[in-house]
Formats: C-alpha cells, structure tokens, sequence
C-alpha cells in the first residue's frame, strides 16, 4: 500500500533500478505517516561512512503528539539495507555517476519502507520526448475510443 510517490523523481532521472530499505523512525513519525502527512518529493538518498541516509524527506508532527516531544520535520532519518546491497550501490553512485533518488513511501507488512531508484539524470530535451511521448500515448488512446463508439 503506497503512502506516497515522488512523481519528480520520474521526470528529473531515468531509473535504472529499485531497491527497498526499511527507515529508522521515531513514534510521532510513524504516527505523522499513517495519518498521510510525509512528503519525499525534496527528498535525497546521501551515503555517509557506508550507510545510506534520507535527507530532506518532510514528515509534519501531529498535533496530538506528545508534548515533551520537540519533533523536527526534516530531519536526517537513517535508511535499513543489507552491507552487500549498500555496497553495491556505492559501487554504482561512485563510478559510473549515478544518485540515488526516493521513489516512494509504502506500507510492507505493517512497516514502512522506502523504494530508492538507481538514476541518471535526464537531459533539458529527453524531458521534452518523454512528455512528447506521453502526450502522443494519450492522444492514441482518445482516437482508438473514439473509433469503438
């Protein structure tokens, strides 16, 4: 069960691969995105000492939290992956030029987990193709309704 997308991930890069880690979250954070207030679209995935980190990600508190709880929304939340898997992709972010991006939020099992996207940034004009693209895909399926009716 998805929570939320980053749509300007699909835009901005071209995403080669998925790989899911869980994230070390607080009380109120687990509460805030349950209740659907989490936000990874100015979100990046950083690797800092061969862990990997979600920076940006923006989780709003509750009012209902606990008041002796002081919760910063933007907070630097630690991600959860196995050493060969984080390995791996600090293989491909260093040599061949790759970032790492948060597709999306979602529900495992009763956890949250993230899926980050192994990208490479699109160019000004595959930008372009890719809406000419669309637009054209969109535009096919109106006439091929148009012709059933």
């Amino acid at each position: 069960m998805s929570i939320t997308d980053n749509k300007k991930a699909f835009h901005d890069y071209f995403i080669e691969d998925r790989f899911e880690a869980g994230l070390m979250l607080e009380g109120w954070e687990v509460k805030s995105i349950r209740a659907g207030r989490a936000q990874i679209r100015e979100g990046y995935v950083l690797i800092k000492g061969g862990e990997l980190f979600l920076i940006g990600a923006h989780m709003t508190p509750l009012i209902s939290t606990s008041s002796h709880v002081h919760p910063d929304p933007v907070r630097t939340r630690k991600l959860l992956m196995h050493k060969n898997e984080i390995s791996k992709l600090i293989g491909k972010v260093e040599r061949a030029g790759y970032a790492l991006v948060p597709l999306d939020l979602h529900f495992t099992r009763g956890r949250v987990k993230l899926s980050i996207g192994l990208a490479k940034g699109k160019k000004q004009h595959d930008k372009r193709d890719t809406e000419k693209q669309r637009d054209w895909d969109r535009e096919k399926g109106q006439i091929m309704r148009n012709k059933r009716a």
